[in-house]
C-alpha cells in the first residue's frame, strides 16, 4: 500500500466539510454549546485527569452520534422523500439512541461536577 500525504490532506479537508455543514444544524450547535460550558466548568472545578478523560470521551461519543443521526436522516430523506411509517421509526430509533447518550452523559457530568460544585459553595 503506498501512502499518500495529499490523499490524507485531502481526507482531512473532507472530514471539515462535513463538520461545517453540521454545524449549521441546530441541535449540533446545541451541543457545541453545551460542550464550551462544560469545558468551562472542568476548568474552574479543577476536575481530575480520569474525570477529564471521561468528559471528552463523552463529548465525543455524543457528538458523533449526532453527526451519525444527520448522515442518517438526510441519506433517508434523500431516498425516501416522503415519511413513511417504517421512515418514522428509524429516524426515531436513532434520535432515541442520540438521547439516551445525551442523558447518560448529563447523569455522568452532575456525578463528576455536582459533589465539586456543592463542596465550592
Amino acid at each position: 500500500m503506498k501512502l499518500s500525504f495529499k490523499k490524507f490532506l485531502k481526507s482531512i479537508y473532507n472530514a471539515s466539510q462535513g463538520i461545517k455543514y453540521v454545524f449549521l444544524q441546530q441541535n449540533f450547535f446545541l451541543m457545541i454549546l453545551i460542550t464550551i460550558g462544560t469545558l468551562i466548568l472542568g476548568f474552574w472545578l479543577q476536575i481530575s485527569y480520569f474525570e477529564w478523560l471521561i468528559i471528552i470521551f463523552l463529548i465525543g461519543f455524543v457528538l458523533s452520534l449526532e453527526i451519525l443521526n444527520t448522515v442518517l436522516e438526510r441519506t433517508l430523506d434523500f431516498l425516501k422523500p416522503y415519511i413513511s411509517d417504517n421512515i418514522r421509526m428509524i429516524k426515531d430509533l436513532i434520535a432515541g439512541a442520540v438521547f439516551l447518550a445525551c442523558l447518560t452523559a448529563l447523569i455522568l457530568g452532575f456525578i463528576i461536577f455536582l459533589p465539586k460544585i456543592i463542596f465550592k459553595f
